[in-house]
């Protein structure tokens, strides 16, 4: 039996309903399969100008505190809608500590205030201070407690998409 198709001024011939079947299912396959392909170079263009960079600065070395600092600077500098943590822990939280200083007496929460207001977040582990007996209380502003500050770095890299420098 003879069957005419007609499809946008062209006609098709066919002798057999299953050779129209297979002409449907192979257009229909290999337009998925360009559209897989196109699919993540799609994606890359749409998030290449949307997405914000967040890092997560990881210290736990108070000797390392200012070097930290000026590393954030140099970030926000560079790019300035970086969004980025600092998380602490072990003597790491020193300088997150009420009264501290730099080797040259400046206190560090001038800096972590002037950072706080350009959208650095400070982050203490609670671990740390209740090993160190110290509480929320100590803990200068705008730095907040975060019960643990390796859980909490770990966190900010598998659920929020941060990436990780520790300087």
């Amino acid at each position: 039996m003879h069957k005419t198709y007609l499809t946008t001024s062209l006609t098709l011939t066919i002798r057999d309903a299953n050779a129209m079947k297979t002409i449907h299912y192979f257009f229909i396959l290999s337009t998925a399969l360009f559209n897989l392909m196109l699919a993540p170079m799609a994606a890359a263009a749409d998030k290449a100008g949307t997405d914000q960079i967040k890092v997560v600065y990881q210290i736990n070395d108070a000797s390392r505190a200012s070097m930290l600092l000026r590393n954030v600077e140099n970030q926000l500098a560079e790019t300035p809608d970086t969004k980025i943590a600092v998380v602490g822990y072990g003597t790491g939280i020193n300088f997150m500590l009420k009264n501290a200083q730099d080797a040259n007496g400046n206190p560090y929460n001038v800096i972590m205030e002037t950072l706080a207001q350009q959208g650095v977040d400070f982050k203490v582990c609670n671990n740390t201070l209740k090993s160190r007996k110290l509480t929320a209380a100590d803990v200068a502003y705008p730095a907040t407690i975060v019960p643990s500050g390796v859980v909490e770095i770990v966190r900010l890299q598998a659920k929020e998409g941060y990436v990780y420098i520790k300087p």
